[in-house]
């Protein structure tokens, strides 16, 4: 029983990371910390190097994690290894989703082809549509609009949602 709880909160972790990833790119990114963010929304071309300031929120994720799994082992709140362990699946995916496949830092993935996994890239593609912090779209990383499923046509002849921002 206690294995399933375990489990059950390294997933529950997993699923609160899109929304605390959402959150910090809306108002930390995009607000006080653009100065670190900035680089990742200029062009390819415009960068130098392999490494964008942008990495740095590597360390800031990784900060409670680590504390999560340090204080989950020495103390008696085991629970608390399994949310660090949960941040680190995150992660995981957060790395190999948007730094492998979508920006392609690496050249792995490169045949994805799903449904789900074009919306991911129309609704990142959104995203860096703009090169400044303002009035971007879409923050999240896994959980996105349904608009980004349909085909970009539908939603320049406004085919999209009622309510959804239609953009070309």
């Amino acid at each position: 029983m206690q294995v399933l709880l375990y489990i059950g909160i390294t997933l529950l972790t997993v699923l609160i990371m899109e929304f605390v990833a959402w959150l910090a790119h809306k108002y930390l990114m995009h607000g006080l910390l653009w100065i670190w963010h900035e680089d990742h929304h200029k062009p390819h071309h415009d960068k130098h190097g392999f490494f964008e300031k942008n990495d740095l929120f590597f360390l800031v994720f990784a900060i409670p994690s680590a504390t999560s799994y340090i204080l989950g082992l020495a103390t008696p709140q085991r629970w608390l290894l399994f949310v660090g362990i949960g941040i680190s699946i995150y992660g995981l995916i957060y790395f190999l989703i948007h730094d492998v496949y979508i920006h392609q830092r690496f050249k792995w993935f490169r045949q994805l082809d799903s449904s789900y996994s074009r919306g991911i890239l129309r609704a990142h593609g959104a995203h860096h549509a703009k090169h400044t912090k303002e009035d971007c779209e879409s923050f999240g990383l896994l959980i996105v609009d349904n608009k980004y499923f349909k085909k970009r046509s539908a939603w320049a002849q406004g085919k999209a949602e009622v309510g959804d921002k239609v953009e070309a």
